[in-house]
């Protein structure tokens, strides 16, 4: 053959080899996008052809497979007609075909293609492995996360081809954690693939590891059972102390609560020796003042929302605390010195307020919104913070050190702990007592309204808020000693930790009776609380 003739024969033969690629590839893009053969399984409405379906879609690499999965997921994938097809139900009952992704004309009747708690953990399989290969990194991961979840074996290839071009450390500590997950509960591995699982599995360390290292088979090895039972009592005891912190937690959030609740009980109760029952209703005046602030910035100035509970702080202070010196003006300053009479006095003070608010209000639950910034939580460790909590706690030990340095630096302050500690000599140098008891009585109940401010956040916004903190208040401020504010800040933790701490054990109700008699045993030998105040009339 002449070179010439070489030369005239070596374009067919490379159009040729182009025409041989193109159609391989072609080949293999209809091969992926078939999936005549899963949508045929879904029709027979059987559990395992739809669980078999399921996993064949995920493999298929066809653009549909996530329309149909998540229609499944939906309950929108429904089947009929002859013979069988698969439909999609979109809006008003109009069927798609999942393919085109167009309305059907020929519409027949169709029913539902039904699903279990088996066939939901394949959808999320499905789901994952179909997202595995997005190029949304956070995607990719929580698609690695729903495959371990599932724990379905059809899953392993996708998970192994997607593991095979991860780059992210991230992503890929998911997929390896998710492909452990499987691996523990598959069968025909070795004993060493599966430990190599489990230690990895058991380095997660958390509720979802331990449920994965329960589900070892039977017929695994010895020494693949034993090392599930080590890792599994490593997370139990990990978990424990993790928990424990967690009710500390609790118990700090409950004692800033306390806290709230008492502190402004604390000045009125050691300056005045006032048995104030009126207090909770104080607390409950802050929390429908919020509501008040709320509802206004709702209809007038909504731009405005997130700054509600700083703009209701100052005027639950200012409202409250009106209540409270002319509560201490008209009723108060006539019983000094009669703790009965002021106790059924202020108790029916607070039934006034109460029906007051019934009638103005309703009986029923206000809403109080949380704004952005105490919306949300954030793990540290295995331990769940709110935002909610988390600025209460910051705001309760605000209130404290601000009262605290309000009765260390001003005149206010330094007339105040003159009278809580002699009250005959405080008047004889001059004091007016009587002004002095209408600040602190009024000081006391505006403290207790930026409580109720906290408060509504937490608790329902009801004519009865109040009443679930005084109890707990007086506990509060007799155990850690009456008229001290250092002594209130540790009783209020104190009683906050201890309770959560016991409730896990004896129940909500019981350990707070249980907290209740410690407490009583606790005065029987310490009558002035933990932190006692010094004066010679205290004294005497």
């Amino acid at each position: 053959m002449t070179s010439s003739a070489r030369l005239f024969r070596l374009p067919r033969v490379l159009c040729a080899a182009l025409a041989l690629l193109f159609a391989a590839a072609l080949v293999q893009r209809v091969e992926a996008q078939d999936i005549s053969g899963p949508l045929a399984q879904l029709t027979t409405n059987k559990y395992d052809d739809t669980e078999a379906a399921l996993g064949a879609l995920a493999l298929s690499g066809s653009p549909a497979a996530a329309g149909i999965v998540s229609a499944l997921a939906d309950g929108k994938l429904v089947f009929g007609g002859t013979p069988p097809r698969v439909f999609i139900e979109g809006a008003g009952g109009a069927l798609i075909d999942p393919l085109t992704m167009q309305p059907v004309t020929d519409a027949p009747a169709v029913k539902p293609v039904r699903v279990n708690n088996r066939i939901r953990r394949a959808i999320d399989a499905a789901s994952g492995a179909l997202s595995l290969v997005s190029p949304d990194a956070v995607k990719r991961r929580e698609a690695a996360l729903a495959v371990g979840r599932s724990r379905d074996e059809a899953a392993l290839p996708a998970l192994d081809a997607a593991l095979a071009k991860e780059t992210d450390p991230k992503v890929k500590s998911a997929m390896n954690l998710a492909r452990a997950s499987i691996l523990i509960g598959k069968e025909g591995i070795t004993p060493a693939e599966r430990i190599a699982a489990v230690e990895l599995v058991g380095a997660e360390g958390n509720q979802d590891a331990l449920a994965i290292l329960r589900s070892v088979p039977e017929s695994a090895a010895p020494e693949v059972k034993q090392a599930a039972a080590a890792a599994i009592e490593g997370i139990e005891r990990n978990l424990a102390i993790w928990g424990m912190a967690q009710n500390v937690w609790y118990g700090l959030s409950l004692g800033s609560v306390l806290l709230l609740a008492a502190i402004g009980l604390a000045i009125t109760f050691g300056v005045m020796g006032v048995i104030n029952m009126a207090h909770g209703e104080m607390v409950m005046l802050g929390a429908y003042t919020t509501f008040v602030v709320q509802e206004v910035i709702r209809t007038s100035y909504p731009g405005l929302f997130d700054a509600s509970l700083l703009i209701a702080i100052p005027l639950a202070f200012v409202f409250t605390g009106l209540i409270g010196v002319l509560i201490e003006r008209t009723v108060i300053r006539f019983l000094y010195g009669r703790a009965l009479e002021t106790l059924l006095a202020t108790w029916g003070i607070s039934l006034i307020l109460q029906q007051a608010i019934r009638t103005i209000f309703g009986p029923t639950n206000r809403e109080v919104g949380a704004p952005s910034w105490m919306s949300g939580t954030f793990d540290v460790g295995h331990l769940a913070i709110t935002f909610g909590r988390l600025w209460i706690i910051v705001f309760a030990l605000m209130v404290f050190f601000a009262l605290l340095g309000t009765l260390r630096l001003t005149r206010i302050g330094l007339e105040m702990r003159a009278v809580t500690q002699n009250r005959r000599m405080a008047a004889s140098m001059g004091i007016r007592t009587n002004w002095v008891d209408a600040m602190t009585f009024g000081l006391g109940s505006g403290i207790a309204g930026m409580a109720g401010v906290a408060l509504s956040q937490i608790d329902n916004v009801s004519p009865n808020l109040g009443q679930s903190y005084i109890i707990d208040s007086f506990l509060v401020v007799v155990f850690g000693g009456v008229g001290n504010l250092w002594g209130t800040l540790v009783g209020a933790m104190t009683l906050g930790v201890a309770n959560k701490l016991l409730e896990p054990y004896a129940g909500a109700v019981l350990g707070k009776i249980a907290l209740l008699v410690i407490v009583i045993l606790f005065i029987q030998k310490r009558p002035r609380g933990l932190f006692a105040l010094k004066g010679r009339s205290i004294e005497a």
